[in-house]
């Protein structure tokens, strides 16, 4: 599938957690450490919180503050209405990598995952918690075993859906009304667990390295593979209906714009910590799609 890829914005060193929100588009730049929305089109780039400790996940409690993922201190932070960052959950004690990306529930509990192991620094992969944060900051572990999990994303019917990137993966759960997360099954399965415990020789061992995704009007998961440069939007039980190869790669997503049918995704030449503080290649491009957020 060939569709017309427009440039949104440019100039970034790794942009993750692309949302819509508010009529606008938002996404973490990581190593200038910035939180930033804009028109669809780009117009009007906010710089909409600064985030020394590099930002990732992004979501909103019920009164409209921002949360936004601290990956290297492993903390939660909350924009005030005064616009100052406070601490809404230190996770430090809990994760066991840097806290990656999340999804708030309509009740502001936040779902938070993290790598699961120190990736840049080159520790033998192992596998990952998620956790919970609720809207007092109280830090509840709500799921174990998870292969890097990534794209954290809920569904109308009520089920949380979370990529495991090295995991050949989408495993999915209930979530009550209490926040806890029940029923674990595979929702999609594109291979084997890996056997190895070498980040390098997993790679290529994974079939889609599933990183963000978002969720579209007739249960279509579109997925950002990290590894296959490109996107792919898969159905329950693992059928994948559309594949869009952006000619980059591709990191993350997010459905939004005026008619909610721009498919929105993060665009770097890799994902190397070293290359992408160095350079400023990465960018936030649009494609337009048919079905709608």
């Amino acid at each position: 599938m060939t569709l017309e890829v427009t440039i949104v914005v440019a100039g970034l060193t790794f942009a993750e957690a692309p949302r819509w929100h508010d009529d606008r588009i938002w996404f973490s730049d990581f190593y200038t450490g910035r939180v930033m929305s804009a028109h669809e089109d780009g117009a009007d780039l906010r710089l909409e919180a600064t985030v020394p400790q590099q930002p990732s996940g992004l979501g909103w409690l019920p009164d409209g503050r921002l949360l936004v993922v601290s990956m290297r201190d492993r903390k939660l932070l909350r924009r005030e209405p005064d616009g100052t960052l406070s601490t809404h959950a230190d996770l430090s004690g809990h994760a066991t990598g840097h806290l990656n990306d999340m999804v708030v529930d309509p009740m502001g509990r936040a779902y938070v995952g993290n790598f699961g192991f120190d990736l840049m620094g080159g520790e033998p992969v192992s596998p990952a918690t998620l956790h919970r944060v609720d809207p007092d900051g109280e830090v509840t572990e709500v799921a174990t075993e998870l292969w890097f999990p990534n794209g954290i994303v809920l569904t109308p019917q009520g089920a949380l859906l979370v990529n495991e990137t090295l995991g050949n993966r989408i495993t999915a759960f209930d979530l009550t009304a209490d926040g806890q997360l029940t029923n674990r099954r595979e929702w999609a399965a594109f291979g084997s667990l890996p056997t190895e415990r070498d980040f390098e020789r997993i790679l290529p061992l994974l079939s889609v390295a599933g990183d963000g995704s978002c969720l579209d009007a007739e249960g279509g998961l579109w997925v950002a593979d990290a590894t296959g440069a490109r996107l792919l939007r898969v159905l329950e039980g693992g059928e994948i209906t559309d594949e869009v190869r952006p000619e980059t790669n591709v990191y993350a997503c997010a459905l939004g714009g005026s008619d909610g049918r721009t498919l929105f995704a993060c665009a770097a030449p890799d994902f190397h910590e070293g290359a992408r503080k160095a350079a400023r290649e990465a960018s936030l491009i649009a494609l337009p799609v048919v079905v709608p957020a």
